[in-house]
């Protein structure tokens, strides 16, 4: 089984999709975990669009990247910049891959209809598993 941490900047929403994804998708053929480079707690929009297809994250916890440093990963997959820029230096066998996605809570700072800021976490969902059924197979 491969062992692979998605990693954002806190943890909350991005990172906890895909590994909900991953795990959904290809849990037959990997571990799948999340972390941030800070923790921001679990984003109860993102565990409510993910409720919608049927993938149920409401279990998953914010957690620190610190927290797997004596976990050997095959693969850390960084799903924003910031994390990218910020990644650890993971052990030699460790590979790193990078696929940004948009930031639900930064791009719908500015709206106040709780529809059209779901629709935003949608979209990111929804891309995120576009991904994981399509080029992220290729990763794994």
């Amino acid at each position: 089984m491969t062992n692979v941490l998605f990693l954002c900047t806190g943890n909350s929403c991005r990172s906890q999709m895909a590994e909900g994804w991953a795990r959904h998708l290809h849990g037959d053929r990997l571990t799948a975990h999340s972390a941030g480079v800070e923790t921001h707690g679990l984003n109860q929009r993102a565990v409510q669009v993910m409720a919608e297809v049927g993938i149920d994250i409401s279990r998953h916890r914010s957690q620190h990247i610190d927290q797997f440093t004596d976990i050997t990963l095959d693969l850390v997959v960084t799903v924003c910049g910031h994390a990218h820029e910020s990644c650890p230096v993971f052990q030699d066998a460790t590979r790193i891959e990078h696929q940004g996605f948009g930031d639900p809570p930064r791009l719908t700072r500015r709206l106040t209809d709780e529809e059209a800021i779901l629709d935003i976490y949608r979209q990111v969902r929804d891309s995120i598993g576009r991904w994981m059924e399509t080029e992220f197979v290729d990763l794994i």
